[in-house]
């Protein structure tokens, strides 16, 4: 998959999305806040969730007029941007309601009520607004084998797919907590993009718990590693917390963060009292929260979550909206990442160590190990080369006679809750390769790509460049080309170079990568 075009050309007319790119890259742009319990307040009936309580995605048919009300009532305190009532038109939301055949329709209605609104009241003072295509997480964690990653990709082409036709100005992956379930929702709209003909803004919120990292232990920094190359356009924090558990993770956004940053806090930590839980923080203290945010982490786009009112969004506006973006300048630290922690490719040792014990062509212990399903030994093979300081552990699985793909999943599945570490795929078949990058939340790195077979279309080069470039994995490239292996130093630098312009040049690859 080559690289997304540019967003712009001189060639068309400048789009929404186009407007939103460029107010999120010269000012502050402010979104919504707390969508559930302002439906709540509107005491909506059980007819009106046509008896599939709690699915308030079924009130965009039934009930437009509430969600109307929501959308209106954040408008009015002066936001930039709403968020539609998507958040969980997706397969694992609908699937427990058993109406996922729901999904286009409930993602496009939700649009088009936001989108209405927006153009409302566009057209009473000029002033643009944007629709932000809300996608949720689910109830299913692919990396705990809750959900196939590619049931889940689907289903958020399609949840895309009516958002895009309904007229979202963007698309928002948030309050994620599995970083595979979060790649699964990336990419299941880049290809809804790609399907439209269109290259909306993609924007990405990950969820950090009080504990310091995500639901399943990914530290921001993983996070981060891992989902920027996916081409997204943003990245950021929601939910969980108030704004000061976030402080620290957004400080480290800001100094490796190449794409700008957003933060949508919780109104404080939920307090439990005589009447339930309740959210403590003041309107005027998420205001003073954002302000020094703005100000120290040059964020680009701020709202609420869940406890927030029309009023926090209110004062917020009043203190941060269309102020100039405070200038940062990141360091991005290129690398690989585990499903916990990002493992830099330039290392203080000078070298990146990559642990070959776990490859069945390399090692007999591993070998019988798999192929007597002993798939603990495997992974106890595999925390030995942890503990004994790899950077990185090389999977691979390829043997005679067996399924490859089957024992790549199973395997690169373990691997993912068990290693602290980033994997390397290591195999000449492209299914074991994908069925490995499909179970890892993480980033990968693919070993390898050369050109054997030459650079054509259906060769294994652009198979695997074309894997890498959609999971947003790094690459091991060889100097062998259709002549064989390079022997002399020209012939390898020749390689070499014919390699980094190709994969830079047509694949979006960054060289670092």
């Amino acid at each position: 998959m080559a690289s997304s075009p540019s967003s712009t050309s001189a060639s068309k007319t400048p789009t929404r999305a186009d407007a939103l790119r460029e107010a999120l890259a010269s000012r502050v742009v402010v979104a919504d806040g707390a969508m559930g319990t302002m439906i709540q307040a509107q005491d909506p009936t059980l007819e009106d969730f046509e008896q599939l309580e709690g699915c308030n995605e079924i009130l965009n048919v039934t009930r437009p007029d509430i969600i109307r009300t929501v959308h209106q009532e954040y408008f009015a305190a002066g936001v930039d941007c709403v968020e539609t009532n998507t958040f969980g038109a997706n397969y694992a939301a609908l699937n427990e309601y058993d109406i996922t055949d729901r999904n286009f329709e409930l993602s496009e209605q939700g649009v088009r009520i936001a989108r209405e609104v927006a153009e409302e009241f566009e057209a009473e003072d000029g002033r643009m607004r944007w629709v932000l295509g809300s996608m949720g997480p689910g109830t299913k964690l692919p990396t705990l084998g809750h959900a196939p990653y590619a049931t889940l990709r689907d289903a958020y082409q399609v949840n895309a797919e009516g958002m895009i036709a309904g007229g979202a100005d963007a698309l928002l992956v948030e309050t994620t907590q599995d970083l595979l379930q979060t790649k699964s929702s990336i990419v299941g709209a880049r290809r809804a993009m790609e399907a439209a003909g269109v290259n909306l803004p993609l924007l990405c919120s990950v969820t950090v718990e009080t504990t310091g990292t995500m639901l399943l232990g990914s530290e921001i920094g993983a996070a981060l590693t891992a989902l920027e190359p996916l081409g997204i356009d943003m990245i950021g924090l929601n939910c969980a917390t108030g704004p000061a558990e976030m402080s620290e993770h957004l400080r480290y956004l800001a100094q490796h963060s190449r794409i700008p940053i957003s933060c949508m806090p919780n109104a404080g930590l939920p307090v439990l009292g005589k009447n339930g839980a309740h959210y403590p923080l003041t309107p005027g203290e998420l205001a003073d929260a954002h302000e020094g945010f703005v100000r120290d982490y040059g964020l680009s786009l701020v709202g609420g979550c869940c406890g927030t009112t029309p009023e926090h969004l209110r004062q917020l506006v009043g203190r941060v909206r269309g102020a100039e973006l405070a200038e940062r300048t990141p360091r991005p630290e290129p690398g690989a990442a585990s499903l916990y922690q990002t493992v830099p490719f330039q290392q203080d040792t000078s070298y990146l160590a990559i642990g070959e014990r776990t490859n069945a062509n390399g090692s007999k212990k591993f070998r019988e190990a798999m192929l007597e399903a002993r798939w603990d030994d495997c992974v106890e093979i595999a925390r030995e080369q942890i503990r004994e300081g790899a950077h990185m552990l090389d999977l691979c699985v390829d043997y005679v006679g067996r399924d490859g793909a089957a024992d790549m999943a199973e395997l690169a599945g373990r691997f993912a809750t068990s290693s602290t570490l980033p994997i390397v795929l290591d195999s000449t078949e492209i299914p074991v390769i994908q069925a490995g990058l499909e179970k890892l939340g993480g980033r990968a790195v693919i070993n390898s790509v050369n050109y054997e077979d030459g650079d054509g279309p259906e060769s294994r080069f652009a198979k695997v460049t074309q894997l890498a470039a959609e999971h947003g994995a790094a690459l091991i490239a060889l100097t062998i080309d259709e002549e064989g292996q390079a022997r002399s130093v020209e012939h390898k630098i020749a390689i070499a170079e014919r390699l980094i312009a190709d994969l830079t040049g047509n694949y979006g690859i960054r060289e670092s990568d």
